[in-house]
Parts: C-alpha cells; sequence; structure tokens
C-alpha cells in the first residue's frame, strides 16, 4: 500500500505534553500509539475516517497518564502491542527487539531501546524494506532525550547509559526518517521549550545537544543535569499500567451536590478542589480548599498536589465543562470523585457556609512585600525578579514555614500562584498575597530588570 503523510494523526495532549498518533492502515483498520485512557481524541479521529482500531500499541509503562490500550482491547477488540520485557498482567502480544507485526500491508518492527525505562521500545513504520517513521515514546524527543530517573535515583546514571546507547542506535537510521515522539513541549518527562513535537534523525544528528555528546559519560551528565523535578503521582502509575487500568464500563461523571452534601463529605475527609479562575477563587472560596484552575495542565497539578485516595469535590464555574474535569482526573487515576456543588459559592453562602478570601493584586499594587516565584527551576534561571525566593509549586507544601511573611506569591500568570495561596492557607498562612501577572509585568511596574540563575532559591 502507499502511506501517504495524513495517514499519521498526531493527538496533543497539550497540558501532559504528549503526543498519541492514530495510523490510517489503508484497509479501515488504525493503529492507536500510546494513548491515554481518555479515548475521546482518538474516538473523534478514528470516527471522521471511518476507521476501527484494530492495534493499540505502547512504547514504555508510562508514568504521566493511565494508557488507553487496555479499554481499546476490550472495547474493539483491539490487538494490544507493548514489550515482553514489561511483563504485563493483562492480554497482550509481547514483543522483543527486532521482531514485527504484520498490519495488513504495512510492518511495524520493535526496538528495545532502554533508558526512559527499563523496557521501553520503540517501533519502526515500514512500508516493505521502507522506513515510514520511527514511534519513539521517551527515548529520541525534539532536541532532547525524556527523563532516565522515574525508576529511582540509584538507577538514572545506568538508565542515562542505557538512553545513550538506545539514541546512538536510532541514529544508525536514514537521516529522512520521521521521528514521531511521545513526550514533548510541557511533558514533566522531560523536553526543552519548542513548538515542533516531530523531527526527523537528520535533524537530530544536526541540532540536538544530546547527540553531540562526545561519549557516554558527558552524555549522561547533560542528561542528568537537564533533569527538573516531576509530580508525586508518577511514582504510581508505571505499576498500575503494568497490571492494567481498570476497564471502564462508561464515561466518568461528576454527580450534582448539595451544599450540605459537600458539608457532609468534607466532615468525612473529603478534598474541594476550585477549578475556578484564580481571580474568582480570590474574591472568595471554601475554606481549606485548593484552587486548581481548569485548563490545559489541570491533571498535572492534580496529580502533583492531591492524594488520590481522597474523595473529591470540584466547585467548577458555570462554564466549566464537567466531562473534562472528570476525564482530566481519570486519565492520572483519580477516579473517587464525589461531586461538584451546584451553584457554585452562591449555593454555599445560601446555605449559611463560610467563605475565605485571598489578595489578588495587579503589579503596580505590590510594595514593600517579598517576592515568592513558584515556577519550576528552568523558568526561574530564564529570569526573575531580583532578590526573589525561589520555591516550585510542588516543593510548597513542605516547605510552608520558610515563606517570607507577607510574601508575594508569582508564577507566569497567576494560577499557580493563586494555587500556592490555597496550600498554604490549609498551613495556616494567611498572610500571603498573589501576584496578577508574571516576574516581567512586576519588573516593568517597579523599573526593574529580569536577573538569570538560580540564586535566591529556598528549595
Amino acid at each position: 500500500m502507499g502511506f501517504a503523510e495524513d495517514h499519521l494523526i498526531p493527538l496533543v495532549d497539550e497540558g501532559l505534553g504528549n503526543s498519541a498518533y492514530l495510523v490510517d492502515l489503508g484497509d479501515g483498520r488504525a493503529l492507536a500509539m500510546d494513548v491515554s485512557r481518555d479515548l475521546r481524541a482518538v474516538r473523534r479521529a478514528a470516527a471522521r475516517r471511518g476507521l476501527s482500531v484494530a492495534f493499540a500499541a505502547d512504547t514504555h509503562l508510562h508514568a504521566d497518564f493511565l494508557s488507553g490500550a487496555v479499554q481499546l482491547g476490550h472495547d474493539d477488540g483491539a490487538t494490544v502491542l507493548a514489550s515482553a520485557a514489561g511483563h504485563r498482567a493483562f492480554p497482550h502480544t509481547p514483543l522483543a527487539d527486532d521482531e514485527e507485526i504484520e498490519l495488513g500491508g504495512l510492518t511495524l518492527r520493535a526496538l528495545a531501546t532502554p533508558g526512559h525505562t527499563d523496557e521501553h521500545l520503540s517501533y519502526l513504520l515500514l512500508d516493505g524494506a521502507r522506513e515510514l517513521g520511527v514511534f519513539t515514546g521517551g527515548s529520541l524527543i525534539v532536541g532532547s532525550a525524556a527523563r532516565t530517573d522515574l525508576l529511582g535515583p540509584d538507577r538514572t546514571d545506568e538508565l542515562a547509559r542505557a538512553q545513550y546507547r538506545s539514541l546512538r542506535r536510532l541514529t544508525t537510521l536514514p537521516d529522512a526518517t520521521p521521528v514521531w515522539p511521545t513526550h514533548g513541549t510541557g511533558s514533566f518527562c522531560s523536553a526543552p521549550s519548542g513548538s515542533e513535537r516531530t523531527t526527523t534523525i537528520g535533524a537530530e544528528k544536526a541540532a540536538n545537544p544530546l547527540l553531540a555528546a562526545p561519549d557516554e559519560d558527558t552524555f549522561a551528565r547533560r542528561l542528568i543535569a537537564q533533569l527538573g523535578s516531576y509530580p508525586a503521582y508518577f511514582d504510581r502509575l508505571g505499576e498500575i499500567n503494568r497490571r492494567g487500568p481498570q476497564v471502564l464500563t462508561g464515561a466518568p461523571t461528576v454527580p450534582p451536590l448539595t451544599a450540605a452534601e459537600v458539608r457532609r463529605l468534607l466532615g468525612s475527609g473529603a478534598q474541594v478542589v476550585d477549578t475556578r479562575p484564580a481571580a474568582a477563587f480570590a474574591a472568595g472560596h471554601i475554606p481549606a480548599s485548593v484552587s486548581i484552575p481548569l485548563r490545559d495542565q489541570f491533571a498535572s497539578w492534580l496529580g502533583w498536589l492531591l492524594p488520590e485516595d481522597q474523595p473529591l469535590v470540584f466547585v467548577a464555574a458555570g462554564e466549566h465543562d464537567l466531562a473534562e474535569i472528570a476525564w482530566q482526573a481519570y486519565k492520572i487515576g483519580y477516579e473517587r470523585i464525589a461531586g461538584h456543588l451546584v451553584g457554585g459559592m452562591e449555593a454555599w453562602l445560601a446555605d449559611g457556609g463560610h467563605q475565605t478570601t485571598t489578595e489578588f493584586l495587579r503589579p503596580a499594587g505590590v510594595h514593600g512585600r517579598r517576592y515568592l516565584d513558584v515556577r519550576q527551576s528552568a523558568e526561574f534561571a530564564a529570569g526573575h525578579v531580583p532578590g526573589s525566593v525561589h520555591i516550585e509549586l510542588g516543593a510548597l507544601a513542605a516547605h510552608a514555614a520558610e515563606t517570607p511573611a507577607g510574601a508575594v506569591l508569582a508564577c507566569g500568570h497567576g494560577e499557580r500562584a493563586m494555587t500556592a495561596a490555597s496550600l498554604l492557607e490549609r498551613a495556616g498562612r494567611t498572610d500571603v498575597a498573589v501576584l496578577d501577572g508574571g516576574p516581567g509585568d512586576y519588573a516593568a511596574a517597579h523599573g526593574q530588570h529580569l536577573i538569570e540563575g538560580t540564586g535566591g532559591s529556598a528549595s
């Protein structure tokens, strides 16, 4: 068969920074690669083409989302393809290095490329002897390679060296071979910033700094040096994906709750997550609730900051899509959804509930306060306000006592800073304010210039 460029359909999850792929096999069937449990985009893409998903492959045991392969096997009868070295505990076709699967005119060849995980496979898509492209998952990615510390600090160097050998193997493919990674910009599995999500072997050989490393030792040092922090839930999902996520019998829901029902749930240990915009949260929220505005990154921060075994009650804006909230939670294994407060804060107050407010200040209105930057370390190093203190949002709960008195909390726009304020509030710190803006806005308002480097960090 001929393979046209439009036979490959990337499905980008902007929040997790990942790309899944649907491949039109040309005979009414499709291959789904590295798809998450939230299969809505896959279903839409397949329906537009009139395709049935016949194969579902995973490049590795994902740490950042629950795989949708098991669900596709159950719902569509798809053949699940995965590494034999992963010892998955559900029906699948285990593949070893250089084994091939016929896809009805096309061939998928497994290439062992350990590094990101022990059992990582890349998949070379072939039309006869012609290389159509390679799905590289968390091995070779645009401008880098995925992190090697997910199996613990004692394995990081070993896996970095395995990643070196895997990338060298991939670069033996022809320069024109398209590279289709899973991890990209925005992924905590590690990727540099940039708009490109696909590349070619030749482009990476020419421009990827890791591939310019003269030897294995230098490669390992460079890769490990660029590793930042990652969400806490990453430590759980690999094993769940090995066992196989629970098959869903229907779409997850967010049931309606009255204010009285929310109050009872709070008394039994439920956690309120407020998904409204930062300004709405600042104007009034249920005491001890956590602000995580509903946006692309919602799942990452939910999984980073809250335990998965706590019932969740959501306070949502009227325009919010409750199905989106539910799927973002479910794709990272957060299934204990108690429901949402019907009528929002108006209903809460009408039922006698108390609310808390948070100062939300424009840059020009901030005077005499220490500046606490809660962005990621790489963002801070790229440019920050002079004299600012740095504690990443993910580490803030453990460092609440180090927050300067009366500090103004800041991130890039205000969303993460409002989350930070809500965490500090739960720790008894109600003296802080949140910056409505970012470091550039603050510096411009106060006649300052941003500085680069990592000084000022308290974490």
